[in-house]
Formats: C-alpha cells, structure tokens, sequence
C-alpha cells in the first residue's frame, strides 16, 4: 500500500511524519501477525451519538488517509454519511503495539473504487452484489441463492461495480502510537494536525 500520493513531497523522517511510522509498523506486522495485518476496529456513530464498532481490512494507505470499503447501505455506510466522522484502532498482538487514528470521512473517487473493485476475486465482486450488508437474512439459502443468480446474470462477462459499493477515506486529524512497555509504564505518542499544516506531536502519560 503505497504511503506518499504520487509526486507529492518527499516523506519526513518517521519522527516527524505519522505515516511514515504507520507504514514501518505495518511493515513489521506484516511480517509477523499470522493473519490479517492489516485488520482495524472501525467505530461509527449515529447522529444522535450512538456508537458502534467492528473489524474492516485497510486497503489502502497515503499521505491523503486511510482507506476501507464497504456497502454503502450496510449499517456503517449509513452512519458514515450521516455522521462523517470515525475511529480507527490497529493493534498487532505479536509486536505489542497499537495504533488510533480519528478524523473525518470523505467517500473515495469513483474511479479509485472501480480500480480497487476491478482487482478483487470474481467471487468477492459478485458478493457485492449478492449480499444485502446489514439487513436481516431469512435463511443461508436465500444468500447462496442471490450469488447463484447473479453468477448466472454475469456469466464470463466484466462484473461492473455496484452503485451501493465504494470506499470512505479517514483523513485523519489525530494519530496516536502505542507500545508495551514493562510495568505498564507504556509509551503513548501522538500526533495532532496543525492548523497550518504538518503535524505537532507529544507524549502522553500511560
């Protein structure tokens, strides 16, 4: 996942650039998480401030935020666009570290959803259109039998992307990193977007 939008600036030393360090935690966690390296805790919340949470993969990450994709009529898509604001949590249990992320959410370019869409499984592209994310299923049956009709609808031809499926992009306005450190003495830093641009950072109490 590329880390810098393209002929942006260059990167600053991961002292001073919140991505940078994400990407050279990722880095590690890729190489030693057994599964999904890339998983978050996504919070939502309703416009009245009820909160919920649950697990999304990051697929995409640069100097512009971090990217999810979703049905847009699921239960976060609704609560996305009606409340655009969201919390992301890593957290990589054989490296002992953490990371929150808080900001607003902006939904993706088409055309950044349809490339991402395009180079999915065939079988992930028809579950897109199979499944009615978040609505109640009267029966495995009735999901098998939507991906058997829309399998057949398709045939060997191109899957277009659903208008109900895209991506929100988290810009984020706050970073904060988390290691375990003995005695529960752990190491919190985080970085705040400054009015003026760049990042100011600071160390928290654990």
């Amino acid at each position: 996942m590329d880390i810098a939008p393209p002929n942006g600036p260059p990167r600053l030393p991961a002292a001073e650039d919140p991505f940078a360090l994400f990407a050279a935690w990722l880095e590690d966690a890729t190489r030693s998480e057994p599964n999904d390296p890339n998983a978050l805790c996504l919070a939502t919340a309703t416009p009245e401030g009820r909160p919920s949470a649950r697990m999304v993969l990051l697929k995409g990450i640069d100097a512009r935020g971090f990217v999810f994709y979703t049905n847009l009529e699921s239960r976060k898509g609704g609560e996305l666009r009606a409340n655009p604001f969201a919390a992301l949590c890593f957290h990589w249990k054989t490296l002992q570290r953490s990371v929150r992320v808080e900001g607003p959410v902006q939904l993706v370019e088409d055309t950044e959803a349809d490339a991402y869409y395009a180079s999915r499984a065939r079988g992930s592209r028809i579950g897109a259109w199979a499944s009615r994310q978040s609505r109640p299923l009267e029966g495995r049956f009735a999901l098998e039998k939507a991906v058997a009709d829309y399998t057949l609808k398709f045939g060997l031809g191109e899957i277009p992307r659903p208008a109900h499926w895209s991506g929100f992009r988290l810009v984020p306005d706050r970073i904060e990193f988390w290691r375990d450190m003995p005695f529960r003495l752990h190491e919190r830093r985080v970085f705040h977007a400054a009015a003026q641009g760049g990042w100011e950072t600071e160390m928290l109490y654990p």
